[in-house]
């Protein structure tokens, strides 16, 4: 298995649904749930075009539900890794809602997702590198190592003082 350096447009991973009576709470929004399933499931192919193997979901780092996504709209979600590490990679997803008159997209909500390669045995495996190339991949790549230096002194397993990239924001 190949871990020759990918770029992020690599990994973009595109889908669209249109939102069904089945999928809406009571008063015709989209169910939060259903919303993470899609996200979950076009995260896990972008992770997986990077490295071309087994992903599991590791983490869902962050999700905001900043608009209302309602019965009968058209549901946009792209995904692209934003950085990889020596096992794990970071996904992040951007939601938008088709106007019906006008197919114009605004984004509506986001999700940040961790996942993990793994060989047949579960196992963690490398990953190759990814290579950001436009601004808003290059703000995300380094972005990712600040959220995963935190994430590491959250759950004990760095010291505040080596966070090297999280410590420069408040230098």
């Amino acid at each position: 298995m190949s871990l020759k350096p990918k770029t992020a447009k690599e990994t973009l991973a595109v889908s669209t649904v249109i939102v069904l009576p089945n999928d809406t709470n009571t008063i015709g929004n989209m169910m939060g749930g259903r919303l993470l399933h899609h996200l979950d499931i076009i995260a896990a192919i972008a992770a997986h075009r990077l490295c071309r193997r087994v992903v599991v979901t590791a983490a869902v780092n962050n999700v905001a539900f900043n608009y209302p996504i309602k019965l009968a709209d058209i549901v946009t979600l792209e995904a692209k890794v934003s950085r990889s590490f020596s096992t794990s990679m970071e996904v992040c997803i951007d939601v938008y809602v088709e106007n019906h008159s006008t197919g114009k997209k605004t984004k509506c909500n986001e999700a940040i997702y961790t996942f993990v390669a793994v060989d047949q045995l579960g196992s963690p495996i490398g990953v190759p590198e990814l290579i950001p190339e436009s601004e808003e991949e290059l703000e995300r790549f380094n972005a990712a190592l600040r959220r995963k230096q935190l994430s590491l002194i959250l759950a004990g397993k760095m010291k505040p003082n080596d966070a090297t990239e999280l410590k420069k924001l408040f230098v």
